[in-house]
C-alpha cells in the first residue's frame, strides 16, 4: 500500500477529485486524459451528492429508476456507478499502459457504515461485483472496524484505497489489514497482486492548527504526518514479511 493524498499532482501522477455526469457527456474528462495527462479519478458521496443536487443531467435517471421502485442509497449508488464505471473505461489505456500504476478511479461505501464492519464487507463486494472494472477501487474507512473489512476485501481480490487517515499509526494499521489479505490469499493458491491505495489525509491537519501555533510552523504539520508516513510505507517494503509477499507475486503501488 502507499500513502498518497487525494488530487492532484501525484509526483508523476495527476489525479482529479471530481466527477459528473456532464464531465463524461461533454468529453471533458477525454479531452483531461488525452489533453492534460489526467491518470485516475476519485469520488466520495459528497462529490455526487453536489453533482446531483446542481445539475439536470441526473434528472431522467432519477426519475426512471424511481420508477423502478428504487430509492435511496440504491438509488444513489446506481448512478455512481454509471459514471465511475464510465470514467474507468475512458481510464482503462492508461491503467493497460502502466501495468495498473495508474489509469484507477474510486468508488466510497457509504458514510454510514464507517463503524459496521459487516456490512461494510457486504458493501464492499456488492459495489466491486456490480462494476465490474478492475480499475476500480473501493474507499473503506481506515477505522477500527473498518481494517476487518480492508482485509476482507484484499482476500476477496477487491482493490481498495484506504481513507480516514491521519497519522503513521493509522497508516502501519491499515497496511496490516492489507498484508493479512495477501497473505491469505497467498496460503489460498490466489494471486496476490491486489493493487491497493492508502490516502493520508495531509490539509486537515494544517487547517486543525491554523492560528495556533507560530508563523514558522504554519502549513508545515501536515507535511511532516506525510513524511512520517512515507517512512513507515519504505520500511514495510523493506520487511521480511513484505519481501515474502513480493517474492510469491504481490507488487506495491509505488508512493506518489
Amino acid at each position: 500500500m502507499n500513502a498518497t493524498r487525494t488530487l492532484h499532482d501525484l509526483g508523476q501522477s495527476l489525479w482529479l477529485d471530481h466527477i459528473t455526469r456532464n464531465l463524461l457527456k461533454t468529453g471533458v474528462l477525454r479531452r483531461y486524459i488525452d489533453e492534460l495527462s489526467v491518470t485516475g479519478l476519485t469520488s466520495n458521496p459528497t462529490i455526487f451528492d453536489h453533482a446531483i443536487k446542481n445539475s439536470k443531467d441526473y434528472d431522467d435517471a432519477i426519475k426512471r429508476k424511481l420508477a423502478q421502485g428504487k430509492s435511496g442509497e440504491k438509488l444513489f449508488f446506481e448512478l455512481a456507478l454509471e459514471d465511475l464505471t464510465e470514467a474507468a473505461d475512458l481510464f482503462q489505456p492508461v491503467y493497460d499502459q502502466t501495468c495498473g500504476l495508474d489509469g484507477w478511479v474510486s468508488l466510497e461505501v457509504s458514510p454510514l457504515l464507517a463503524h459496521d464492519t459487516k456490512s461494510t464487507i457486504a458493501e464492499a463486494k456488492n459495489l466491486h461485483a456490480q462494476a465490474q472494472r478492475p480499475n476500480l477501487l473501493i474507499k473503506i474507512p481506515g477505522t477500527k472496524e473498518g481494517l476487518p473489512a480492508i482485509e476482507e476485501a484484499i482476500f476477496a481480490g477487491i482493490p481498495v484505497n484506504v481513507t480516514l487517515l491521519f497519522s503513521d499509526d493509522q497508516y502501519l494499521a491499515a497496511a496490516d489489514a492489507f498484508m493479512h489479505g495477501v497473505e491469505r490469499r497467498i496460503d489460498a493458491g490466489l494471486k496476490p497482486d491486489v493493487r491497493s491505495v492508502a490516502s493520508i489525509f495531509v490539509s486537515r491537519w494544517d487547517v486543525a492548527v491554523a492560528g495556533k501555533v507560530s508563523e514558522a510552523l504554519n502549513n508545515h504539520l501536515g507535511i511532516a504526518v506525510a513524511k512520517r508516513a512515507y517512512k513507515a510505507y519504505l520500511g514495510l517494503l523493506s520487511s521480511p514479511r513484505w519481501m515474502r509477499a513480493y517474492n510469491a507475486g504481490a507488487r506495491p503501488q509505488r508512493s506518489r
